[in-house]
Parts: C-alpha cells; sequence; structure tokens
C-alpha cells in the first residue's frame, strides 16, 4: 500500500459554483499550491461537492488543515484533511451488493400471470376449464 502524502488533502463541503482557481486563491495564503482539482460530475458538468488541493511542501498542506477545517467559504463550512491514499476500486468502503443484477433475460418484473398476448388470464372457472365464469381480471 503507497505511503500517506501529506502534502495533498481532501476538501470536502465545498459550494456547487468553486472552481479550481478559486479553490487554488483560497489555500494559496498557507503556501504554494501546486495542484487544486474540484472533483466534477460526468453526466451534469457539476461540482460534486469535494476536491483535493495539493501544496508544495508538508508544513503548508498542515498549516492549511489547522487555517481552513472548520473555515466558512462561499457560505459552506469546509471539510479539509489530509487526503488518503487511493485504494484498489477507488474506494476505502468496502462495496456491499444488495442482490439483483442478473435477472436471466426475463424482465425481473412482476408478473400477474396469464400470457403476454393478453385475452383471458386463466382466473377461476366454475366449469372446471380455462376461461369463461369468474376471471379475476387482475
Amino acid at each position: 500500500m503507497d505511503a500517506v502524502n501529506n502534502k495533498k488533502l481532501y476538501v470536502g463541503n465545498l459550494s456547487w459554483g468553486i472552481t479550481d482557481d478559486s479553490l487554488k486563491a483560497a489555500f494559496a495564503e498557507f503556501g504554494e499550491v501546486t495542484s487544486a482539482q474540484v472533483a466534477m460530475d460526468r453526466m451534469t458538468g457539476r461540482s460534486r461537492g469535494f476536491a483535493f488541493v495539493e501544496f508544495a511542501a508538508d508544513e503548508a498542506a498542515a498549516a492549511a488543515v489547522a487555517g481552513l477545517d472548520g473555515h466558512e467559504l462561499d457560505g459552506r463550512e469546509l471539510r479539509v484533511n489530509i487526503a488518503m491514499p487511493k485504494t484498489e476500486g477507488g474506494s476505502s468502503a468496502p462495496r456491499r451488493s444488495f442482490g439483483g443484477g442478473d435477472r436471466g433475460g426475463q424482465g425481473g418484473g412482476y408478473s400477474r400471470g396469464g400470457d403476454s398476448r393478453g385475452g383471458d388470464r386463466g382466473g377461476y372457472s366454475p366449469r372446471g376449464g380455462q376461461g369463461g365464469g369468474y376471471s379475476r381480471g387482475y
């Protein structure tokens, strides 16, 4: 496993309008910022509400954590921590399966019986045959 990079910070609870440049400017007062990247949603193009900021020196990163964690930026209280190394699969939490996924090509939905051609669905028949009588009509 990779060692922790004490120069790279995780910044959470960002406002949706924050940009890489405005984030870099906010952190620059603590030292030389080598990169500032706001995580963007691929589908909407909007900020995902967190970012990573990397400093040239460990001391500058530590000063930024002390100075900005809990500090308000654009109306939001920032969460600033040393970034944890990315684990295999991209998440530090184990993935859970809640079932599903393999439907066997049959649609997997709720069926009320009968077939897809319509007509009588084979409800109750006092005559003992299919159809006629009192169809439930579900």
